[in-house]
């Protein structure tokens, strides 16, 4: 995969005012601007977490779907606890800006065809890693406390093990955040601090292999991420697929061993720099690989449940934040969109992002994948 990958070693070990750093910085911003995602080195992060991470998450949604219910919160559009499969909708299935985007696609390049693909049959649980606003938001269903399985063999090690994770994630991606700040010239804490007391969700997905787990299968319809940054762990099953901006190209998801994450830009990104980083389009697919890590995980291991979990958390701007394009990011923007036509790569009608406040964005996104009413 050629994704550029970017070394938080070295901003942590070094001043921002340091030419190593400040070049490390511009090629974080560069690689969000040119393919919307990069891989990011970060020696802090353990894999033996996200191991147990995963295991804890295959025995939770390894239960009965009675004792899944208990955890919904509809009430909340599904902003805290369990999403159950076919529930989520593909915003991409009936946008007209998203359904441009693919037909402007290499055929070989386009995803899964989504136009009759209904909900996702996937599972989510969201587990809140954001730190209380000292004050009373205007988006308390954004907002609201944790909710935690009662089951006896979940329940004692659920917030030790998502806690420990989630922190892992949320610091390694906020860091990145404060790079891409000082890449694209501005202040260091320019988003960071946006983000102090944003949503961020732990945001594990489930997919059961048993019951979706046939070839071609969608488990997430081509979609773009809603809040700023997004950051995975290694998923045991492979199938996530991601589209670069500047070629179009799909690139399979593998991330390298060790101690690496996978950072999507996502649509709160999008919108701060008037469309200089364009949050970045992926899938969710069952492809020849994942059967290949289906069938040796049966011989290996009998005993465990076959569900792909995702190890993801959606770092997200405070929900009472004033979001609008920083002009000068947003002038950017243009040139590069005239570049890419010039390249012969037209990117569509240009985005408008009026000034609105980070909650609003996010309840319109629910909206539109039905998940709030």
């Amino acid at each position: 995969m050629n994704l550029p990958i970017i070394d938080l070693d070295l901003f942590l070990s070094q001043p921002a005012t340091s030419d190593a750093v400040r070049a490390e910085c511009k090629r974080a911003a560069e690689a969000l601007i040119t393919y919307g995602a990069c891989i990011l080195h970060d020696s802090r992060v353990h894999a033996s977490h996200n191991d147990t991470f995963l295991d804890l998450l295959e025995d939770y949604f390894a239960q009965p779907e009675e004792a899944l219910r208990k955890d919904e919160r509809p009430e909340l559009s599904y902003q805290i606890g369990v999403t159950l499969d076919n529930t989520e909708k593909p915003k991409c299935a009936v946008d007209e800006p998203c359904l441009d985007v693919i037909k402007r696609l290499a055929p070989d390049q386009r995803p899964l065809d989504i136009s009759g693909h209904s909900p996702d049959p996937k599972c989510r649980f969201f587990w809140r890693m954001g730190d209380a606003p000292p004050y009373e938001s205007k988006f308390p269903g954004l907002n609201a406390p944790n909710v935690t399985p009662e089951a006896a063999h979940i329940k004692d090690r659920w917030a030790p093990t998502m806690d420990q994770w989630g922190s892992a994630m949320k610091d390694a991606v906020s860091k990145l955040a404060e790079m891409t700040a000082l890449g694209l010239g501005l202040e260091q804490d320019a988003f960071s601090s946006a983000g102090a007391y944003g949503p961020h969700l732990l945001a594990p997905t489930s997919s059961d292999l048993t019951k979706y787990g046939a070839k071609d299968t969608i488990l997430a319809g081509f979609h773009t991420d809603l809040n700023f940054l997004t950051i995975h762990g290694r998923s045991r099953y492979p199938g996530l697929n991601i589209w670069a901006r500047n070629t179009g190209a799909r690139i399979p998801v593998k991330i390298p061993p060790g101690n690496h994450l996978l950072v999507q830009a996502g649509k709160q990104i999008e919108y701060i720099t008037g469309g200089l980083i364009k949050a970045g389009y992926h899938e969710v697919v069952v492809n020849d690989a994942t059967l290949q890590v289906m069938e040796r995980r049966k011989r290996e291991l009998p005993d465990r449940p076959l569900v792909r979990i995702s190890s993801t958390l959606f770092w997200h701007l405070n929900s009472d934040h004033d979001l609008a394009p920083i002009p000068e990011l947003q002038q950017k923007a243009r040139e590069v969109r005239a570049d890419q036509f010039n390249l012969g790569r037209d990117e569509g009608e240009e985005m408008e992002y009026p000034p609105t406040k980070v909650g609003a964005q996010v309840q319109d996104e629910l909206k539109h994948i039905a998940l709030m009413t």
